[in-house]
């Protein structure tokens, strides 16, 4: 037995150790209930409570990796959401915050807790380390050290808990929720149509395709054309002439506006002749991330046509403006030759997206470090982003960036689920241990009632936002599960989210809201101390 505590103290094997044991506990399912993941945790608060112990870089580490992840994957989604509804996320995020506050206040003047104390319990029920630093310093005491060391804990577990639990406890259709997100995606990014029409407008006879600039004034794409019964794929010099029929692709208005244009619809087939093929291509040459449709020559010298995008699930127009990134496939009418050079020249290796390149996570995570490190002005005193903020707002940025020169910061979901999956274990193996080796003496030393408190202000912000957003702004309820743990800085929250779904809408609703949750819980610190 002896031997067997010895070991447990290396810290290597009792990282394995609670690894092993936590995914096993998760496994286990209790009506339709799991843990997962998260149960590392709760194995890891047992060992931390015996003494065992792991390296502070176990965490950092597993913190890098985890939200770097969600930056990298998140960030093309997130500016969307966030030019779109930046508001409404700002609002989510002042809402868990300011709740989270108004409850530690009301409880600390009921039981008469010291300012300092309450600060610092905030700041631990809600996990944010640049809360308990803005805490101290306010206070002018390290008294919000005690109160973050007591909240800390059921800060961690307790948002977890609530992830978990919500979908069943509000009785949430997973399914239909998954189904009205992917529906209001493709309400921003409508779905494609191709379609054939009768050239009878007299004013394009006679012309050619691209100087009729089709592309530019009705943003569908022409990928065919039937002329005298054989079907060509269509090019910039091609001339249409009276009752040639030309096949458009695009969404619902574009086609509109190619009727109004060339003619009227017909179920008139064209298909393509002797050698000719459509196939998508996969874009995987980093010489053409970030590049757009009009940017590249290639389809001109090769006697081809791109008419849709394949992204993340999702087909978009491939217009002039549409830039390419790693991982896109492209759908490309062509010769079965030209296909084959096009395959060669775009990369059209699947092998590629499985292989986890380690310089351009590096170097984003330097960039992010760096970032963290920069002092802001926030009422009076300055805020830094720390390596978590840093991180993430470096992932964010770069991931919309897509390349820069010879470094692809992309990468494939396969392998964004990897690192993310491998963080986020680190982190939460690293982090149970932390604040478990205390958490028994912490309760006997200051008593239930600071860890009730502190519970108390964990759930009920959550319970606030979740009925602030499912009834009042009418919220996805997988966008509001990533909030949560957005707005309360709580990283480890997101993983069980996430594990619940297919779709992006915890990870990009996370990204969004994790920005304001972060300032404002340092203003609310400051206030409470």
């Amino acid at each position: 037995m002896e031997t067997l505590t010895e070991l447990l103290h290396d810290p290597t094997i009792a990282f394995f150790a609670i690894v092993a044991i936590g995914l096993t506990l998760g496994n286990i399912s209790v009506k339709g209930v799991s843990l997962d993941d998260s149960a590392i945790i709760f194995v890891a608060l047992a060992f931390g409570h015996f003494g065992v112990s792991l390296p502070p870089m176990f965490r950092e580490l597993g913190l890098i990796l985890f939200v770097y992840s969600v930056g990298i994957q998140a960030g093309p989604g997130f500016f969307d959401a966030f030019r779109k509804e930046g508001a409404r996320y700002a609002l989510m995020g002042a809402v868990v915050v300011f709740s989270g506050m108004a409850t530690a206040w009301g409880l600390g003047a009921l039981f008469d807790i010291d300012s300092g104390v309450t600060a610092g319990i905030y700041a631990g029920a809600l996990t944010s380390t640049p809360g308990l630093a803005a805490a101290i310093e306010a206070a002018g005491s390290s008294a919000a050290s005690i109160g973050y060391g007591v909240a800390y804990p059921f800060g961690i577990v307790g948002v977890i808990l609530v992830v978990k639990l919500a979908p069943k406890i509000a009785r949430v259709d997973v399914k239909k929720e998954e189904d009205d997100y992917r529906r209001e995606v493709e309400r921003e990014r409508p779905k494609i149509f191709n379609r054939n029409y009768v050239v009878a407008n007299p004013n394009i006879f006679g012309k050619t395709i691209g100087s009729l600039q089709i592309r530019s004034m009705t943003g569908a794409t022409l990928s065919r054309v039937l002329k005298e019964g054989k079907g060509e794929v269509a090019s910039p010099d091609m001339i249409l002439r009276e009752g040639d029929v030309v096949k458009a692709v695009g969404v619902e208005g574009a086609l509109e506006r190619v009727r109004l244009l060339v003619g009227e619809e017909t179920d008139r087939r064209i298909p393509l002749g002797g050698g000719y093929a459509v196939r998508r291509i996969l874009v995987t040459d980093k010489r053409y991330v970030g590049k757009t449709i009009s940017e590249i020559d290639l389809f001109h010298e090769h006697d081809a046509t791109a008419t849709t995008v394949r992204r993340s699930g999702i087909d978009l127009v491939a217009d002039a403006n549409c830039r390419l990134r790693f991982g896109d496939r492209l759908t490309v009418v062509a010769s079965e030759e030209r296909l084959k050079e096009l395959g060669r020249e775009f990369g059209d290796a699947p092998g590629v997206l499985s292989r986890l390149k380690l310089l351009p996570i590096s170097l984003g995570v330097l960039a992010g470090v760096a970032l963290g490190q920069i002092e802001f002005p926030l009422f009076g005193a300055s805020f830094a982003p720390g390596v978590s903020g840093g991180v993430l707002l470096a992932s964010l940025v770069l991931s919309k960036i897509g390349r820069t020169g010879p470094i692809v910061w992309n990468v494939s979901g396969q392998t964004n689920q990897i690192v993310r999956r491998l963080g986020l274990i680190f982190f939460l193996a690293a982090v149970g241990t932390s604040a478990g080796e205390n958490f028994v003496a912490t309760v006997a030393s200051h008593g239930a009632t600071l860890v009730l408190v502190g519970a108390a202000v964990t759930v009920s912000p959550t319970i606030v936002a979740l009925a602030f957003g499912r009834i009042v702004l009418k919220m996805n309820f997988l966008s509001l599960l990533g909030v949560l743990p957005g707005a309360m800085t709580s990283t480890p929250a997101l993983g069980p989210a996430e594990q619940l779904t297919d779709v992006a809408a915890p990870r990009v609703a996370y990204a969004a809201v994790y920005p304001f949750g972060m300032v404002f819980v340092v203003v609310a610190c400051q206030l409470l101390a």
